[in-house]
């Protein structure tokens, strides 16, 4: 135990940085990303495997945080006329 009477866990910290990142982060499915932007899934594995869209991998699928489809969009768009 520490001085201060709490338990170390004797790692470096990454643990709660990965929390704080991710910890109130939402993800979403492949499918609910091609809702969201009303394009197909095969569109949003492009933008995936292409880099232009972050996402993590679950296994054999994606999950990708809301905060960058938003980003993505943000980014993309543009005023016409």
């Amino acid at each position: 135990m520490a001085a201060d009477d709490t338990p170390t866990t004797g790692g470096t910290g990454s643990d709660n940085v990965t929390q704080s990142v991710f910890g109130s982060a939402k993800f979403l499915t492949v499918a609910e990303v091609a809702a969201m932007m009303r394009v197909s899934k095969m569109t949003v594995y492009r933008l995936v495997h292409g880099g232009d869209l972050p996402a993590v991998r679950v296994g054999r699928s994606f999950r990708v945080q809301a905060q960058a489809v938003d980003d993505y969009l943000r980014k993309s768009y543009f005023d016409v006329g």
